[in-house]
């Protein structure tokens, strides 16, 4: 009788601690996927894989200007669910030189009769382009609050890298502008604080 009841309770450990394992395994599943999302986003910034273009470009650097290779860069605009902006470029293209600032406008209106917040999100096409397209202005680092009926041009600046390769003579920058509106407004200085990738 003891040793069946010795032989109850070591089961019963055992079984505790595989109920233990499996939830620990369950709580450790779902904590990563939770990072797995911020994670991929990093990870997306830096090596510019799915079109995500980077922050606010800063050198201090004067580069020169490659006058012999001409790119072209085309812009699109798009808006999200619900977003009832006017939302498009100002020019649909342009060519450029490589290492040359370079200045387009984007126009937004807002046609409700409620002032609403609009946020740009970037991508670029090819992906491979990402890393040797910067951007040193650029709407797309705020919000955009814009009144009833109001309506706007907001600039960005860029820059397509020397070091582009020479196979890539076209690049598609594509923006999606998506209402804010319900969410508490994150300035460029905030963004900057949360992190630490930066680069273009």
């Amino acid at each position: 009788m003891a040793d069946r009841q010795a032989d109850n309770a070591g089961r019963a450990r055992s079984n505790t601690r595989v109920v233990g394992w499996c939830l620990a395994s369950v709580v450790g599943m779902f904590a990563f996927g939770f990072a797995l999302v911020p994670l991929y986003d990093v990870f997306c910034e830096i090596t510019g894989i799915n079109g995500k273009t980077g922050g606010r470009y800063q050198t201090t650097e004067v580069a020169a200007v490659d006058e012999s290779r001409t790119v072209t860069v085309q812009f699109l605009a798009s808006n999200g669910p619900g977003m009832s902006w006017t939302f498009r470029p100002v020019v649909r293209s342009v060519q450029v030189h490589p290492g040359e600032p370079t200045t387009v406008n984007f126009y937004a209106e807002n046609p409700t009769t409620e002032a609403m917040v609009g946020q740009a999100v970037p991508s670029l096409s090819p992906s491979e382009g990402t890393l040797y397209f910067h951007k040193t202005e650029c709407f797309c680092f705020n919000q955009q609050p814009l009144e009833a009926g109001e309506s706007t041009e907001m600039p960005l600046i860029f820059i397509v890298d020397r070091d582009l390769p020479e196979h890539i003579t076209k690049l598609t920058l594509s923006y999606t502008l998506y209402d804010q509106s319900k969410q508490p407004a994150v300035s460029d200085n905030a963004r900057k604080a949360t992190t630490t990738i930066d680069n273009g």
